[in-house]
């Protein structure tokens, strides 16, 4: 209501003061808003309420990949294409398929089974797809978007000098199947290429980090 013994600045300042509690309380999502919002006799409770389920709603959709894989669809390059583009060789090899690529982004899987080497050691009563493996496929992965945007790629190789802010999420165990997706961050310079990576099992964020990789041309 409004008190008798004060002035309003402005005809609507009961609706001014509303929106601006309602602008508040929304802050709290921490994130910016682009959305059309009628509010019918809003109150705090009801704006805190409202921004949970606003905050609640963003953190699925961030756990969700940015892609959709559909396995009965060809693969852009099979391990026998990945091969002429990668030195690297089975059973250091960590990228089975790239399903998608573009001048800024490539998506790569890997079908992890119980016959990798590494579970033999690790471990054997209970099998975990090693952490660093996992960052080295991601960089495998890069590399082939690395090379992608070069001529005769067959000429060079990638080198990473720097890995930051690597995060492990979830166990990746046998039987799960690993698709990575590598996006540079900025254009390459000077044959210095900064990439951020993210490895999902299913719908689910297992491991990222940020890779900084050197383009080098083959000694012949």
């Amino acid at each position: 209501g409004i008190l008798n013994n004060l002035t309003l600045y402005y005809p609507n300042e009961p609706a001014r003061h509303k929106l601006l509690d309602l602008l508040g309380d929304l802050a709290l999502v921490v994130k910016r808003i682009k959305a059309k919002i009628f509010a019918i006799r809003p109150g705090h409770s009801a704006n805190i309420e409202f921004a949970k389920k606003i905050s609640e709603y963003y953190q699925r959709q961030k756990k969700k990949p940015p892609f959709v894989y559909d396995p009965s669809k060809k693969p852009l390059l099979d391990i026998n294409a990945i091969k002429k583009v990668l030195p690297h060789r089975p059973p250091f090899l960590l990228v089975d398929k790239i399903i998608s690529i573009s001048d800024t982004e490539v998506i790569g899987l890997k079908n992890v089974t119980m016959n990798e080497p590494f579970f033999t050691g690790h471990f054997p009563e209970e099998p975990v797809m090693p952490g660093v493996l996992q960052v080295e496929a991601m960089a495998q992965t890069g590399g082939i978007l690395i090379l992608h945007n070069v001529e005769h790629p067959e000429d060079y190789s990638t080198y990473f000098l720097k890995i930051d802010n690597v995060k492990f999420k979830k166990k990746v165990v046998p039987g799960d199947t690993l698709i990575f997706r590598l996006e540079l961050i900025s254009p390459v310079r000077r044959g210095i290429a900064i990439m951020k990576g993210e490895a999902y099992v299913d719908d689910t964020l297992v491991a990222q980090g940020e890779f900084t990789a050197q383009i080098s041309k083959n000694k012949i």
